[in-house]
């Protein structure tokens, strides 16, 4: 059989990407195989105050700087869905949307995907109004009214980025506890421009010339957006492992410190590992520890 690659790197967010440059860096033959974007859910981040060695710098760039990275070391980016994985014991097979590849190796690093709230004309407004990006679709409502559905950190980070720019911002949120840091969630608070709507939930949405115009909460009320931005959490991307006999916890893939699966060869870290902290920092170490593992499985 002829190797298509050492080992093929699942995802190119910051677990993924981080984990290519060091098999890369070991002297080990990987491509990275990516549905949509390189960077992942950091793209949607507007600041990042927490990971060391910044002050501050936003989701997009700091993206951009660990992609260069991979260039520099010529690291393929191979953009294609995986839809599934064949375990041959020595050898894998990655099936993808176009061909399949032969690997020894695989690192699963496909991160989370962002919940919907499963309403009535919620995919066909997607880009008309609903979305789950706010640096990515925020300017778009410039001057204009948008909600922020959700509780958390995303939620607040959306808030305060989008009050810059818009005219009002609605924080709708199940109840009246939060999640999110009490850093952000009182800086949510001094802005005049962002008001809370508590023990609230979205329950229909209404169009007008098959773009967003207002959603009706569960008490009647009816607030006129024309953004509505989606922040409630997320699930780990685990769809095409489904005929693989992974161990799963929630479907969070299940792993020990050096980031193993229950099957000999396939690593996983990141956000879709089961996991206490889900940060970046957290991620870029799985990544490391994960690629270490794979190194020492194919010295083996």
């Amino acid at each position: 059989m002829k190797l298509d690659f050492d080992c093929v790197v699942i995802g190119a967010g910051v677990a993924g990407m981080t984990s290519a440059i060091y098999l890369k860096r070991a002297g080990i033959n990987v491509a990275i195989f990516e549905r949509s974007f390189v960077g992942g859910q950091i793209n949607k981040t507007y600041t990042i105050k927490n990971y060391p060695g910044f002050q501050e710098i936003d989701g997009p760039t700091l993206a951009l700087s660990i992609c260069n990275q991979l260039k520099e070391l010529d690291i393929p980016i191979i953009y294609e869905s995986v839809v599934d994985i064949i375990n041959e014991d020595e050898y894998k097979i990655v099936k993808t949307t176009k061909k399949d590849y032969l690997t020894k190796a695989i690192v699963i690093a496909t991160g989370k995907k962002e919940r919907s709230l499963g309403l009535k004309g919620e995919k066909e407004l997607i880009g008309h109004g609903i979305s789950w990006c706010a640096t990515c679709d925020g300017n778009f409502f410039k001057s204009k009214e948008v909600a922020v559905v959700g509780g958390g950190n995303t939620a607040m980070e959306d808030a305060l980025y989008l009050s810059n720019i818009c005219k009002k911002v609605y924080i709708v949120n199940r109840s009246t506890n939060f999640k999110a840091d009490l850093i952000l969630l009182n800086q949510a608070k001094t802005k005049k421009n962002i008001e809370f709507v508590t023990d609230s939930v979205v329950k229909t949405l209404i169009k007008k010339n098959n773009i967003l115009h207002s959603i009706i909460l569960d008490n009647g009320t009816k607030l006129s957006v024309s953004g509505l931005f989606i922040a409630i959490g997320s699930d780990p991307v685990v769809e095409f492992l489904k005929n693989l006999n992974l161990s799963l916890e929630n479907n969070y893939i299940l792993v020990n410190k050096n980031m193993e699966t229950s099957i000999p060869g396939i690593y996983a870290c990141g956000d879709v590992i089961k996991k206490e902290l889900y940060q970046i920092i957290t991620a870029a170490s799985d990544g490391a520890i994960a690629a270490n593992s794979v190194k020492n499985y194919l010295n083996r």
